[in-house]
């Protein structure tokens, strides 16, 4: 990440933003539903924090059922674009899951998590990182390349306080043999500001 590069805190949205920001997910996914094209938009008529370099991740969920969950890491674009983007590519290009439909964009919930900058954790084992996590807190970024992985913070939910269990599914998602620690392997961790818009909503033809 550059240094120039910065992405938005979770204390920095008000709540006319985290309205925005719900706002334009749903919209860019009802544009794409009626189209089938991304709905460009433009950071400019926003203010900052929405108009400056901005991670983010969306997930959509049908009840207990995840329909998509994509998002960048770092900041790659404007905040604002960058939920739309993730938002299109949550509800239609997640590899592991098939395309939303209209009935699904009606009454899934759209969840969208503005994350932190990366801050590299001083982990050289399980243990380590064991002992360093704070559960319900901290998003996570298990690298040992060629493997990636990260889990939102938002995941505790499913593992409570057990960080154990934690770990051995995130390191189950990046392909990785738990309980070993990669040569090389390297974590970093975030906090996110969760904002939910829970549905129903119309989608105009």
């Amino acid at each position: 990440m550059s240094t120039s590069a910065r992405t938005t805190t979770p204390s920095a949205l008000t709540a006319a933003q985290r309205a925005a920001v719900l706002t334009v997910a749903a919209d860019a996914i009802a544009a794409a539903l009626r189209t089938g094209e991304h709905l460009v938009v433009e950071s400019n008529p926003y203010d900052p924090p929405l108009c400056d370099p901005g991670a983010s991740f969306v997930t959509l969920e049908r009840g207990d059922e995840l329909l998509g969950c994509i998002g960048t890491l770092e900041p790659v674009r404007p905040l604002i674009s960058d939920v739309a983007h993730n938002a299109v590519a949550a509800a239609f290009s997640d590899p592991r899951l098939p395309a939303i439909s209209r009935a699904d964009y009606a009454v899934m919930a759209i969840e969208v998590s503005v994350l932190s900058d990366l801050v590299p954790m001083r982990a050289v084992s399980l243990a380590d990182l064991a002992r360093e996590l704070r559960p319900g807190v901290d998003g996570v970024v298990i690298e040992a390349p060629p493997a990636r992985a990260t889990f939102l913070p938002a995941v505790w939910r499913h593992f409570g306080d057990d960080v154990d269990a934690f770990l051995t599914a995130l390191w189950r998602k990046a392909g990785l043999p738990h309980p070993s620690w990669p040569v090389g392997a390297r974590c970093s961790r975030y906090t996110a500001e969760k904002m939910v818009d829970p549905g129903p909503r119309l989608i105009t033809t």
